[in-house]
């Protein structure tokens, strides 16, 4: 009995239909989440039928998927409304950087293009160790990753991983760990009291705004406020459990972290 390979797939969510382009099955989307953005050609393609925690369910059925791709306890609902529909529904909810690369590795899997996904896997792999390597005997730079200013979140999983990669110790690398927004929320005293050196922001859906940061109480005292180094990771770079992360996002940090020692007295 041959395999069954879905033909129209919806993605609601950016790490999924990032993949699928790279392994070269983009034909098979018929709709994606609105924050998709990689690459960039997907925004005239493919048409977006999804936020984040909301998705147009009727604009969905319409596109008669045969598969959905759904990431997180927070699409349970919309999850569940497609399977009462009908629809064939999996739910990614990978926190670190073995999850991306499994999830990778299972979108080729059910869209029969596991060779390409081991390929692209093996590639990510040398490139995570190439840049590991590379700054195995240099300083160690305190980090603090801000996810959200209001309250105060800091770094999952993925993103406290690729900080030590690229040659930086997360000052909430215990966090981290933490699946839910909420468990990784710190205060003003606590982010004073790590004492970053370096500070990068990705706020989703606005911008950074390191004036104020700096103007935050108490925190004229952190080394990476006193010397000037806070910087902007773009969201759609690291905020998505995905290549981008483990590409773009990974050299964002690596150029922050090379940037603040190189300004080094």
């Amino acid at each position: 009995m041959a395999a069954f390979l879905p033909e129209r797939i919806v993605c609601l969510t950016e790490e999924t239909v990032e993949t699928i382009y790279l392994l070269g099955e983009q034909d098979r989307l018929v709709g994606v989440s609105g924050y998709a953005v990689r690459p960039p050609q997907v925004r005239r393609e493919k048409p977006r039928v999804s936020a984040f925690t909301s998705a147009d369910i009727p604009k969905i059925l319409a596109l008669r998927p045969d598969l959905v791709f759904a990431f997180s306890d927070l699409q349970a609902d919309i999850a569940a409304d497609l399977i009462r529909a009908g629809v064939a529904v999996h739910a990614f909810n990978h926190r670190n950087i073995a999850g991306i690369l499994a999830m990778i590795r299972t979108v080729g899997a059910l869209l029969g293009a596991s060779e390409k996904a081991d390929t692209l896997v093996r590639e990510y792999e040398a490139r995570l160790a190439e840049t590991a390597a590379a700054i195995r005997n240099t300083p160690r730079p305190k980090v603090y990753f801000e996810a959200w200013d209001e309250p105060l979140i800091s770094g999952i999983g993925w993103v406290s991983e690729l900080i030590a990669i690229a040659g930086g110790e997360d000052v909430f690398a215990e966090k981290a760990r933490q699946h839910a927004a909420k468990d990784r929320i710190v205060t003003l005293q606590e982010v004073v009291a790590a004492a970053p050196d370096i500070i990068l922001a990705s706020w989703c859906g606005k911008k950074v705004r390191p004036d104020r940061i700096s103007a935050r109480p108490g925190w004229a005292s952190i080394p990476a406020v006193r010397d000037g180094r806070i910087f902007e990771i773009k969201s759609p770079l690291i905020l998505q459990p995905g290549p981008a992360a483990l590409t773009d996002g990974l050299d964002a940090i690596v150029s922050a972290i090379s940037g603040a020692a190189a300004r080094e007295p």
